[in-house]
């Protein structure tokens, strides 16, 4: 692999690794698998490509985090006001957002920002060809420090105590239903974040590219988890999404080069998805084998 490829590697690393932020208080915090990731990735990147293209690159952020945050409270409407199922809301409101982002796009499924300032034309002309990887890095590290920051605040607690024993939470005078709210809100509008941060990095928006983020999102926290251990606490937790998005960026570019072809880009995605979900378990069950031969042989 060479240097440029893997440069590119990292800074979309580093800005996917917003989605496993994202993920990592829904799914690890809250205890919540939320589909809704899909549809407010798509919904930020599409927001940010229209004000992106409408000469507003830096208030497309604004809007891009605003617009995930809203997605994020109507699933949890839909969860604690309305009664529906956790998975379920997620899949109506990912579902609702394939239109809400073609009409954003005023019904057309891309637009592109060929020619058009964004904050990565800025920066490279600034930094020069890193420009995009010290943008990517600065809003990795601004977004994971702040979640560090929030989840130990009053509030943060507050969501972390809800995902751990919701009953514990009511007894304890703290609304989990408004937890809940807060935690998706925080979540999709780091997701959506992402999508405006590929929006401009790409240079164009399209309706698609949100397909398959919360697998990818998961995979991504749980290669983290399997280098570091899950060691760290909250510091380590959030280095660890962040890490893991790099990583599986690099594997899923190194496969790419090799003679697998362009093509194979979802099996080869596929591929990485199922080893690193599954690598827990399975080095769980080779351990246990272990044990059991060296019993049997004493």
């Amino acid at each position: 692999m060479n240097p440029t490829v893997l440069l590119t590697s990292i800074e979309q690393g580093l800005i996917y690794s917003l989605v496993a932020l994202g993920l990592y208080v829904s799914f690890r915090i809250l205890d919540i698998a939320d589909l809704t990731t899909d549809g407010s990735f798509t919904l930020g990147l599409v927001t940010c490509t229209a004000f992106t293209a409408a000469g507003h690159p830096y208030l497309g952020f604004v809007a891009a985090l605003v617009a995930g945050a809203l997605a994020g409270g109507i699933t949890a409407i839909l969860q604690t006001r309305l009664g529906v199922q956790p998975i379920l809301a997620g899949i109506i409101t990912m579902t609702a957002l394939i239109s809400v982002n073609l009409m954003i796009l005023g019904g057309k499924s891309n637009l592109s920002l060929l020619r058009t300032e964004t904050i990565f034309t800025k920066a490279e002309e600034v930094f020069g060809s890193n420009g995009g990887l010290v943008v990517a890095a600065t809003v990795a590290l601004i977004c994971g420090g702040g979640l560090v920051w929030f989840l130990r605040t009053q509030l943060g607690l507050s969501l972390r105590a809800t995902g751990d024993n919701r009953a514990m939470v009511s007894a304890s005078s703290i609304n989990p239903a408004f937890t809940t709210t807060v935690g998706l809100c925080i979540a999709n509008a780091v997701v959506a974040l992402s999508g405006a941060l590929l929006a401009q990095q790409q240079g164009y928006g399209d309706t698609t590219l949100g397909t398959g983020m919360v697998v990818i999102g998961l995979a991504s926290l749980v290669i983290g988890e399997v280098v570091t251990g899950r060691r760290g606490g909250m510091v380590g937790a959030v280095a660890a999404a962040v890490l893991g998005s790099v990583i599986y960026r690099i594997i899923t570019a190194f496969a790419l080069t090799s003679n697998l072809g362009a093509s194979n880009l979802k099996l080869v995605s596929a591929v990485i998805v199922a080893i690193a979900i599954s690598y827990p378990t399975v080095i769980t069950k080779i351990k246990l084998q272990q044990q059991k031969r060296g019993h049997s042989k004493c």
